[in-house]
């Protein structure tokens, strides 16, 4: 069997490359669903026999509830923003999409949260940065980054109603395709055409965290020769001296009002 690291560092590295001269917001949906195709079709998994099955206490009815209550709220949100553009019907429709189309979480979310909230100037770019600086110094998943979002949108519902219901629609589509999945999971996930293309896009979603390094962390934090140098005494920081994230963003935040101070 051909070794699997090579073809996964070529997709990895494809995926970020389309990413980058393609910077569409549903540019991360079709390079995941890219990766799963190619996957499928080029990648060769080594089979587990030994995994043990999962216990499900869940229906086949409940799940396909689920799929079906998943797909209506993704179809029917837009169409009901347009017959009725209410602010917060247009968050919720918002948040909801972005928890829908993101496989893997973490940075890949970034891009997608900066087109829905950036552009219509519910949030200032600084703002975004800012509040994803904040949110890598505390613990949980990056989706939580949704209720800043939601808290600080220059038109309401914001504040504590906007936090709650940008963060409830974010999270919403992950318990829905959870429960959905589930009760068909044993039968899944022994076949390897599954198999093959979960490795596909599992790449290509590393490919996407490396084009969000660089937009839009990269191009809206790094502007001056002062601002990499800063960049790079935090990287050296986490990996060298092994300090913890909170720790380095706080330093990273005195470190910028110095820079702002003395350039």
């Amino acid at each position: 069997m051909r070794p699997l690291r090579p073809y996964l560092a070529a997709l990895f590295l494809l995926a970020a490359s389309a990413l980058l001269l393609w910077p569409h917001p549903l540019g991360p949906v079709v390079v995941i669903a890219a990766g799963g195709v190619i996957g499928w079709r080029c990648l060769t998994v080594p089979h587990l026999d030994d995994v043990p099955a999962l216990v499900v206490p869940l229906g086949r009815r409940f799940a396909l509830g689920c799929w079906v209550v998943m797909l209506g709220l993704l179809v029917g949100l837009p169409l009901l923003r347009q017959i009725n553009p209410s602010p917060g019907l247009a968050l919720f429709d918002s948040f909801f999409r972005v928890g829908s189309l993101v496989f893997g979480g973490g940075h890949v979310v970034l891009p997608l949260l900066q087109s829905e909230v950036v552009p219509p100037g519910w949030v200032s770019a600084e703002s975004f940065v800012a509040g994803y600086g904040a949110a890598q110094a505390v613990p949980g998943p990056l989706f939580t980054f949704s209720a800043y979002l939601g808290a600080v949108r220059t038109v309401p519902p914001n504040g504590v109603a906007g936090a709650a219901l940008a963060l409830v629609a974010i999270f919403l589509p992950s318990f829905l395709l959870v429960f959905g999945a589930l009760p068909f999971w044993n039968a899944l996930r022994a076949r390897p055409a599954v198999q093959s293309a979960l490795a596909g896009v599992n790449a290509a979603v590393v490919g996407l965290l490396l084009a969000a390094l660089y937009q839009p962390v990269w191009t809206s934090a790094i502007l001056v020769p002062a601002d990499f140098a800063l960049a790079l005494i935090d990287f050296g920081l986490l990996v060298g001296w092994k300090l913890p994230p909170w720790l380095v963003v706080v330093l990273s935040a005195v470190g910028g009002m110095l820079l702002s101070i003395l350039w």
